[in-house]
C-alpha cells in the first residue's frame, strides 16, 4: 500500500469526499490516481478491502476531507464482499460520506497490447492449480467475471481509444467540483471505431443526411456554423433530436430516483465528426439548463474545456 500525498488540513472531523478508484488491471488507475491527487485528494493504493471501514473512521478521526481509494484485483480474495460494505458506506446514517465509485475499463485487445508493450505480468496470471499459470486473455477474462458487480454500481470510463493526459483531463473535470445528484455526460464518437463501451444509452446517428458529403462541409465539424445550419434545415435531424430529447426527459428522472450519478449518452456516427458532434452540443447545452453537464467528442483531437454545469434548480 502506498500514499501518494501528504494529508491536508481538517475542515471538518466528519465530512469526507471519498473516491473509489477501481477497475481492469491496465485501464489507467495508476494514472487517474495521480489526476486526483493533483486535485488535492489523500490517495492510496491498493487498499485492501477489510480495511475500507476502518481506514475511513481513521480518516474521519484525523484528516477528513479529500480521499481517493484504488482497490483492484491484488485483493481478489476479498473483493466479492466489497459492493456490500460500500452499500453499508452509503446507507450509514450520519457518515457524512460523499462516495463515488470510478470504474476504469478497456477491450481486451486493448489490455492485451497494453501488457504486451510493458512487459508486465497480469496480477491473475498465476493460479494455484497445478500447472500454475493462466494465458492472458483468460485471467483478462476471468478479471471481468470479479469485478462485474463494482462495474454495474460506478461511473464507468472506457480507456480504450484516448490518451493518458485525456483520462488524466476527465478525471479532473469529473472529480474537481462538487458533484449535482445526477451529471449527463454526452459523447459523440464514430461506429467505425466502435461503441463506447461507457455508454450507457447508445443513439445511431448514421442514417442522417451527412455533411461529409458537401465539398465546403467535409473539413468542418459539427461544431462550424456551416455544419450547424446545414443539419439545422433536415427534417430528419430536427426529428432525431427530438425524440432522444423526450427519450431522457421522461427516462432521467427515473434514473434519479435509482440513486444514479452518471448517465452517459452516446451519439454515434460514420466519422464522428459531423452528425455526432452537432447532435452533443445541441442536446448537452439544452439539458444544461435543468442538470449538471459534460460534452466530449472522442474522435477529435482531444475533449473540449466544457466543466460541470450545475442546475440552478433540481428537475
Amino acid at each position: 500500500m502506498n500514499a501518494h500525498s501528504s494529508p491536508s488540513p481538517l475542515s471538518s472531523p466528519h465530512n469526507i469526499e471519498l473516491v473509489l478508484i477501481t477497475g481492469m488491471s491496465g485501464s489507467g488507475k495508476s494514472i487517474a490516481l495521480t489526476a486526483l491527487e493533483d486535485l488535492g485528494f489523500y490517495c492510496v493504493d491498493n487498499l485492501p478491502p477489510e480495511l475500507l471501514a476502518s481506514f475511513i473512521a481513521l480518516e474521519q478521526s484525523h484528516r477528513a476531507g479529500k480521499v481517493a481509494i484504488a482497490m483492484d484485483v491484488r485483493s481478489a480474495a476479498s473483493l466479492p464482499g466489497l459492493p456490500a460494505r460500500l452499500a453499508d458506506i452509503r446507507n450509514q446514517p450520519g457518515q457524512q460520506i460523499q462516495l463515488s465509485t470510478v470504474f476504469l475499463d478497456a477491450t481486451t485487445d486493448t489490455l492485451v497490447r497494453r501488457f504486451s508493450e510493458t512487459r508486465r505480468r497480469h496480477p491473475l496470471s498465476v493460479t494455484p492449480a497445478e500447472d500454475g499459470h493462466r494465458a492472458l486473455t483468460e485471467a483478462i477474462e476471468y478479471e471481468r467475471e470479479l469485478l462485474a458487480e463494482l462495474r454495474e454500481q460506478a461511473l464507468v470510463l472506457d480507456t480504450s481509444l484516448i490518451r493518458p493526459a485525456q483520462l488524466r483531463s476527465h478525471i479532473k473535470e469529473l472529480l474537481g467540483s462538487r458533484q449535482a445528484p445526477l451529471t449527463l455526460v454526452f459523447e459523440s464518437f464514430a461506429y467505425k471505431r466502435g461503441i463506447p463501451m461507457d455508454a450507457d444509452f447508445v443513439f445511431d446517428v448514421r442514417m442522417l443526411p451527412n455533411p461529409h458529403y458537401e465539398a465546403a462541409l467535409r473539413p468542418l465539424s459539427g461544431r462550424d456554423a456551416p455544419v450547424a445550419a446545414f443539419l439545422a434545415a433536415q427534417t430528419e435531424v430536427v426529428h432525431m433530436e427530438a425524440q432522444i430529447t423526450n427519450f431522457l426527459i421522461h427516462w432521467l428522472p427515473h434514473m434519479l430516483s435509482d440513486h444514479r450519478s452518471y448517465v452517459t449518452v452516446g451519439i454515434g456516427c460514420t466519422g464522428g465528426q459531423h452528425r455526432s458532434v452537432y447532435l452533443v452540443e445541441r442536446l448537452a447545452k439544452a439539458f444544461s439548463l435543468d442538470w449538471a453537464t459534460r460534452l466530449r467528442h472522442r474522435e477529435m483531437d482531444g475533449w473540449p474545456v466544457a466543466p460541470i454545469r450545475a442546475a440552478p434548480t433540481g428537475p
